[in-house]
């Protein structure tokens, strides 16, 4: 098919974040005396908006969810801090985003501006994305359909080829419209570059 952009989701698609984000996560709920483990946060925090995250999680720990949500200032502080040290963006993939596509690229994520835009920056890919579509930017997050449509408004494009790792992430894009390739993680994208 003849793609007229390639978007990408971040968190798990371009960068091997989630990671990352799980540990500051597990250091926020710690003191709630909440649990959550790598398989239950694989199943059902990634590709869903940290307030609805920290609003499962309250509830099923019988934690004032007030309470719980007033640390998510200091989780993204954490993040910050952390990614910023070494972004985790696998060479391949660093590498493949070096070439020159024949269409625009845009990164279309429900993680805030502050959370991605300045990792992009010191990896130095600031500029390599024509369009950015952050959480803070939308009404509606992943699955819903906006965060993509948005990004193809911003383009003046009508069919791109979308990237994403998450459940959320592929609805939102099939909600669009638009083709989606699963990505496995963010190690398997640069193989999956290598083939446009």
């Amino acid at each position: 098919m003849d793609f007229d952009a390639y978007f990408f989701d971040f968190d798990g698609t371009l960068v091997d974040s989630e990671p990352l984000h799980y540990a500051c996560w597990r250091e926020i709920l710690a003191p709630f005396g909440i649990e959550l483990s790598w398989a239950d946060y694989e199943r059902t925090c990634i590709g869903v908006s940290d307030r609805a995250m920290v609003a499962q999680l309250a509830a099923a720990a019988g934690v004032n969810f007030d309470e719980l949500y007033a640390q998510y200032p200091r989780k993204k502080e954490m993040l910050r801090e952390r990614i910023l040290d070494d972004p985790p963006m696998p060479s391949a993939t660093r590498a493949q985003l070096d070439r020159d596509f024949s269409v625009p690229l845009a990164v279309v994520s429900s993680s805030y501006r502050l959370e991605v835009e300045p990792v992009l920056e010191e990896l130095g890919l600031g500029a390599r994305f024509a369009a950015k579509v952050f959480g803070d930017e939308v009404q509606n997050l992943k699955p819903h359909p906006e965060p993509y449509l948005e990004a193809a408004r911003r383009l003046a494009v009508r069919n791109p080829l979308v990237f994403e790792d998450s459940e959320a992430g592929v609805a939102s894009a099939k909600a669009a419209g638009f083709q989606v390739v699963r990505v496995a993680s963010a190690d398997e994208l640069a193989e999956l570059l290598a083939r446009l």
